[in-house]
């Protein structure tokens, strides 16, 4: 049986400049059975009435619906979906104009195509998995009488055990007009997850913080959306109306939803959404950035504890970096207009570029304090891990408050250890008076430079980071 005889009968291929193969597509090429899917393509189709062409590649043709309102966005509205002649796979490139007069007369333009995986495929039933530019997620088309079909987008769950998409640091971009830039908002890196006006806050561990920042349960309710996955930044706005770290700490380690209601009266939070990765049942991960922050900015999130920042274009980069400096920022981060959003990774797709150095470390060990500061904490052992494991990376004496102090003192005494946890050598000075302890806190620091050795020259301490975990700690990566 040729699939393609019902299309070939339709076309003159000297009229139109469609595909028209003259030979039967090979019995069992391409994707057929199972779980392995293929190419999919959705055309735009500029004909008497304006449609969509819904082509799924499958066993040697591109099976076809054509959708006339286009692919369902909400998973509670379904779609008509009229099934049309199989196609050839060279339909898949196909854009240009039908003339009058010929079958489907119009222009035909690619609206989306890529990858799909197949989950389920009966004769009244279809079932997939798409992974395109403009459109992700799983769709359900089903039959229901003769030609007649549906389409449904399917409703997915938010994820679990996920991880923010991490940035680069690095230098400015050259092709400016290809990026976006926000500020680098100095706080704790959240994911929210909404569902049903309910809100659950993961840190950057996965370690849920909602008990910690009670002011934004009120985040659940505004918008009308029931499900949302938010990426974000907490952060405490100083008398300036600029985010301050050090205001944000005595809020970060607040495990009890008492103390925490009591700390959100007195020092309140902000919850700054600059990323959007799922809207009712939809994943966006797929989505391109600069369609993520369109979709993001619609949903108009704006609150007394909640805001959606603004970003600005590549080329406006030199505006962007000095309004940073002029209010202490840490810097900006430039984003790809084009770039997906993959949890957990670190790419240079975003960058950080930075007024100062700032990195994360791990404290091993201790020395103790002298002068006013005896029976204390006098400076800081840290590392960082490469693959030798860890490596003493410098001490840290300076940028700790008598609270600060405290705090470190209380949480140290518990984790002292007999010998170094350090993979590699300290030097005497340090190592001869040194308390050790287990590598389980980590500390953010300022410096001005790496030594050739590999220590940080003049690190100031910044702040505690429990939403850190001290494995993951290695000397910031050079986006090249």
């Amino acid at each position: 049986m040729d699939k393609l005889q019902v299309y070939r009968d339709k076309r003159d291929p000297a009229r139109t400049p469609e595909p028209v193969p003259a030979d039967a597509p090979p019995v069992g090429s391409g994707p057929a059975d199972g779980h392995d899917g293929g190419t999919f393509v959705i055309q735009e189709h500029h004909a008497r009435r304006l449609h969509w062409d819904f082509r799924l590649e499958r066993d040697g043709v591109l099976v076809s619906w054509a959708l006339p309102k286009g692919v369902p966005a909400d998973p509670a509205v379904n779609h008509l979906a009229v099934h049309t002649e199989d196609h050839p796979l060279e339909y898949a490139s196909f854009e240009g104009e039908i003339p009058k007069g010929e079958y489907g007369a119009g222009a035909v333009t690619r609206w989306d195509h890529g990858r799909y995986e197949t989950l389920k495929w009966a004769p009244d039933e279809v079932k997939v998995r798409l992974h395109g530019r403009r459109v992700t997620g799983g769709f359900a088309l089903f039959q229901t009488r003769g030609n007649q079909w549906m389409i449904h987008r399917e409703r997915q769950s938010l994820p679990t055990g996920m991880r923010p998409m991490l940035a680069l640091t690095g230098a400015a971009p050259r092709d400016r007009q290809n990026w976006a830039l926000e500020m680098k908002w100095d706080g704790v890196r959240a994911l929210a997850y909404i569902e049903r006006g309910r809100v659950r806050l993961a840190s950057r561990t996965e370690r849920d913080i909602t008990v910690a920042y009670p002011e934004l349960a009120g985040l659940g309710s505004a918008t009308p959306h029931k499900q949302l996955l938010l990426d974000g930044e907490i952060v405490v706005f100083g008398d300036e109306g600029w985010p301050r770290f050090e205001a944000l700490q005595p809020r970060m380690h607040v495990s009890s939803a008492s103390a925490a209601a009591q700390l959100a009266g007195q020092t309140p939070v902000t919850y700054l959404v600059f990323d959007l990765l799922q809207l009712d049942g939809v994943a966006l991960f797929e989505l391109e950035y600069a369609n993520r922050r369109s979709v993001l900015e619609d949903l108009g999130i704006a609150g007394p504890y909640w805001q959606t920042p603004p970003w600005f274009p590549g080329e406006d980069f030199d505006a962007v970096l000095a309004v940073s400096v002029d209010h202490g920022m840490e810097g900006i981060v430039a984003k790809r207009l084009d770039s997906k959003y993959l949890p957990g990774a670190r790419t240079d797709h975003w960058r950080k570029i930075k007024n100062v150095r700032r990195q994360e470390a791990v404290v091993a060990g201790y020395k103790p304090g002298q002068g006013n500061r005896t029976g204390q904490v006098g400076s800081l052992l840290i590392g960082v891990n490469d693959s030798a494991g860890l490596i003493y990376a410098g001490h840290v004496g300076t940028g700790f408050s008598d609270q600060t102090l405290r705090l470190l003192g209380d949480k140290l005494r518990p984790l002292r250890r007999a010998g170094s946890p350090f993979d590699g050598p300290v030097p005497a000075e340090h190592a001869r008076p040194a308390v050790w302890v287990e590598p389980a806190l980590v500390i953010d620091v300022t410096f001005d430079s790496w030594t050739k050795a590999g220590r940080m020259r003049a690190p100031v301490y910044k702040g505690l980071r429990d939403d850190i975990d001290p494995a993951t700690v290695i000397r910031e990566p050079e986006a090249r």
